[in-house]
């Protein structure tokens, strides 16, 4: 029978209709990974894209204080970011001049070491005849062998350094337009990024950029003195062994630096080999690799530390593992970005208490329970915060 018009069933009471489905774990687990596989595929099909703009983003970053600071000096805001950009032209103009006179130097001995490694190679083929009855190769067969590959895979060579070059100027181009956009449009990505959030929630998100922006700025601009620090450090011990070309091999592993852990090994094996053939002593060659592992165990102990603090705090663990899946994604250019990436990740992490026990597992076991603590939670911090973010010089 129907009920009377105007009238309708209702549910019992505490009894409340729910469309939710919940999904097994396993079902779960099988989204997550699907959806990484997905992610890891976009990341590396993408890298054209990608790397331009988040070696873009890293450097906005590190130039947005000064560009703040003139625009406080009452500097326009397109004039800030081009002399933003020429500080920036300027560094890698100096760094490159600086790498090129003593490359020059470099290449002018090259002629005596061949001839020294020809030496040490027939001593080496005599001594492995004596042990081993090795039949030694003639100078002409080395020669005839080495032209030969150098024929085959000549061609190969140039059109791959043909279009490194190209790549890179084409990238640095790109570089240089994104850096401009995203420093003159920041208001406006700002204002973007809030369309998004709602308003009781904007605190923890400006709290969040805040912190993002303080760990790249910590980074990248630590690493830049820690570049400075290990040359010196560098150019002291092979000094002070008398390596040839000291100054070049000192300033070559610091930069090598820039790639955790991997970096300072190659830059430690080019003057190790060079000196053994040099000297032929194998404890000198010795001394050589051990300059470099004190200078690494000095930056990694207590250098760094001191210059970054705890605001770049990764174990080693995850930086080992974020190197290797950076190397895997984009290469070289991959494990530059990984430690400041991963870095990143660990901070929007701990903005969440759901994820915030994997930015723990993340963070260095040595990090002290106040760098955890939010900034508005200080005294003043909110306010700071605040005029930070909506002040006249954002």
């Amino acid at each position: 029978m129907l009920p009377p018009a105007g009238q309708h069933h209702l549910p019992p009471s505490g009894h409340k209709p729910t469309s939710t489905v919940k999904q097994t774990p396993i079902v779960q687990f099988a989204f997550f990974m699907l959806g990484s596989v997905l992610l890891i595929y976009s990341l590396k099909e993408l890298d054209d894209i990608l790397l331009p703009l988040l070696f873009s983003a890293l450097f906005t970053l590190l130039l947005l204080p000064i560009c703040r600071w003139l625009e406080l000096r009452k500097v326009p805001r397109v004039l800030a970011i081009i002399l933003c950009l020429l500080l920036v032209l300027l560094v890698f103009a100096g760094i490159i001049f600086g790498f090129g006179s003593q490359l020059a130097q470099f290449q002018s001995e090259i002629p005596k070491l061949q001839d020294k490694l020809m030496e040490f190679f027939n001593e080496a083929q005599a001594w492995a005849h004596t042990k081993f009855g090795y039949q030694p190769m003639s100078i002409a067969d080395v020669k005839d062998t080495t032209m030969k590959a150098l024929k085959k895979s000549g061609g190969t060579y140039l059109g791959t350094t043909l279009n490194t070059t190209s790549a890179v100027l084409s990238n640095l181009a790109q570089v240089l337009i994104y850096i401009f956009c995203l420093l003159f449009y920041r208001d406006h990505l700002r204002q973007f990024m809030f369309r998004f959030v709602a308003p009781d929630k904007r605190t923890a998100v400006l709290h969040t950029v805040d912190n993002i922006q303080t760990v790249v700025q910590a980074y990248i601009s630590g690493l830049f003195k820690v570049i400075i620090i290990v040359a010196i450090l560098n150019g002291i011990g092979l000094v002070a062994l008398g390596v040839k070309f000291a100054v070049f091999f000192a300033i070559f592993a610091s930069v090598l630096a820039v790639i955790p852990y991997i970096g300072i090994m190659i830059g430690a094996t080019i003057p190790a080999i060079i000196t053994l053939v040099e000297t032929g002593s194998i404890l000198q060659a010795s001394l050589v690799v051990g300059v470099f592992v004190v200078v690494q165990f000095l930056e990694g102990n207590f250098i760094t530390p001191m210059i970054t603090g705890s605001q770049v705090s990764i174990n080693p663990l995850a930086a080992i593992l974020a190197l290797i899946l950076g190397n895997e994604l984009w290469g070289t250019p991959g494990m530059i970005l990984s430690i400041p990436l991963i870095a990143v990740i660990k901070v929007v992490l701990d903005a969440n208490k759901t994820t915030e026990p994997w930015g723990f597992l993340l963070g260095d076991t040595a990090e002290g329970e106040d760098s955890t603590k939010p900034e508005t939670k200080q005294p003043g911090g909110l306010q700071k915060l605040w005029n930070r973010a909506i002040g006249k010089a954002a």
